[in-house]
C-alpha cells in the first residue's frame, strides 16, 4: 500500500508550519549548543520535516516507502532511502542520530516491534525520538470517527504507547497535544532511565485516567454518538438537495472515505471532490466513486463545500474568504475542539 501513494506532506501550509515549529522546539530545548547535529525521519514523505531540520544545521536522512515520493525528496536535496524502516534496515544504516522523528507513522505499522527496535538501535544515548500521532482521546472528543480507516492498524493514547515503548527500553519523558490533524500528541522519548517525566506529561496521563479514555464504556458511547452524527448529517444533506443546492466535497483525504461510505453518500449528493494535489488527478473516491476535480480547473463553483479535509479548518477558511464573501457555505462535518491540553 505504501510503496505507491499520493499523500504529500508539503502541500498544506499548516502542516509545514507545524513541522517547522517542532524542529525549532526540538533544537532549542535539546540540541542548541551541539556541534554534530543529525536527524532521521521515518516515513519522511517529501522531506518537509527534514528540510526544517536542515535549515537548523542538521545532517539529515529520510526513509520513505513510496518510490515516487522518495524521488521527489531526493530531487529536493533531502537524502532519502526508498525502503520500509525496520530493525534490519536500522542495522544497515548503522549510525546514531540525535533526533529521530516519526510523524503519522506509528498507527500504520505492521512490523511494529521491529520498527521500535530499529529506533532504539539508532537513537543516540542522549538523543530524542519525536513521535507524532493522532491522539485517540481527541478522536473520541471530536467525534472524528473518519480518522479510523483501513491503513490505521493501531490507535494510541499515552497509556497504550507507553506499553510499546517500555517493552523496547524506551521511555516517553514529555508530551503535549498539538491542534494539528484535530489533535495529535507530540511525544518526546529517550532511552529508559535517561530523563524523568515532566509535570505536563504527568498531568496528561492523569487526565486520561479521569476521563476514562482507556475504558471500554467510553468507546460504547462513542459508537452511539457516531450513529447520531450520521442521522444529523444526512438530514442536513437531504435538506440542501431539496433546495436544489450543488454540493462539492472539499478535499479528498483518505479519512474522507470512511465518512462518505459510512454515511452512504455518493454522487446523489456530491458532484465532485475538489483537490489541490495533482497526484489525485483523474481518480475517484473508493466505494462511492465520486470524481476528483483539481481546484484551479473548476468551471463553476458550488453552493456548499462539504469539508472532508476538516483538520485544516483554519487554513481552509483563511484561504477561501473570497468564497465565503460570495455566500458559498463551508460545512464541517467534524468541527475539532481545541483545549488547553
Amino acid at each position: 500500500m505504501f510503496s505507491d501513494h499520493t499523500y504529500l506532506s508539503g502541500i498544506t501550509k499548516s502542516l509545514s508550519d507545524h513541522f517547522h515549529k517542532v524542529a525549532k522546539e526540538v533544537d532549542a530545548v535539546f540540541f542548541k549548543n551541539e556541534n554534530d547535529k543529525s536527524a532521521l525521519d521515518i516515513g519522511s514523505n517529501d522531506g518537509t520535516q527534514l528540510k526544517h531540520f536542515q535549515k537548523l544545521g542538521y545532517r539529515v536522512l529520510g526513509v520513505e516507502s513510496s518510490t515516487t515520493i522518495a524521488r521527489i525528496a531526493n530531487d529536493a536535496g533531502v537524502e532519502t532511502i526508498n525502503a520500509f524502516f525496520n530493525f534490519p534496515l536500522a542495522k544497515e544504516i548503522n549510525q546514531t542520530f540525535k533526533v529521530i522523528n516519526a510523524s503519522g507513522v506509528f498507527f500504520h505499522l505492521e512490523e511494529l516491534h521491529s520498527v521500535t527496535r530499529g529506533i532504539k538501535e539508532l537513537l543516540d544515548l542522549n538523543g530524542v525520538f519525536v513521535v507524532q500521532f493522532l491522539y485517540m482521546k481527541r478522536i473520541v472528543e471530536n467525534l472524528a470517527f473518519d480518522q479510523i480507516y483501513h491503513e490505521h492498524l493501531l490507535y494510541y493514547n499515552l497509556n497504550t504507547i507507553d506499553v510499546l515503548l517500555n517493552r523496547h527500553g524506551l521511555s516517553m519523558f514529555d508530551a503535549y497535544v498539538s491542534p494539528i490533524h484535530g489533535g495529535s500528541v507530540i511525544g518526546f522519548v529517550t532511552h529508559a532511565g535517561r530523563r524523568p517525566p515532566t509535570e505536563r506529561l504527568i498531568k496528561l496521563r492523569q487526565r486520561e485516567i479521569e476521563d476514562e479514555s482507556n475504558e471500554f464504556s467510553t468507546y460504547q458511547v462513542f459508537s452511539k454518538k457516531i450513529a447520531e452524527k450520521k442521522r444529523i448529517t444526512l438530514d442536513y444533506l437531504n435538506a440542501q438537495k431539496a433546495k436544489k443546492k450543488t454540493i462539492y466535497g472539499f478535499g479528498a483525504p483518505v479519512k474522507g472515505n470512511t465518512m462518505l461510505n459510512y454515511f452512504e453518500t455518493g454522487t446523489q449528493y456530491f458532484d465532485c471532490l475538489v483537490e489541490k494535489n495533482e497526484l489525485r488527478r483523474g481518480l475517484y473516491s473508493p466505494g462511492r466513486h465520486i470524481p476528483i476535480a483539481i481546484e484551479k480547473e473548476l468551471k463553476q463553483l458550488p453552493d456548499i463545500y462539504f469539508v472532508l479535509a476538516w483538520n485544516f479548518k483554519k487554513e481552509i477558511l483563511k484561504n477561501n474568504q473570497h468564497l465565503l464573501d460570495k455566500g458559498i457555505e463551508f460545512y464541517f462535518p467534524v468541527d475539532p475542539v481545541e483545549t488547553d491540553e
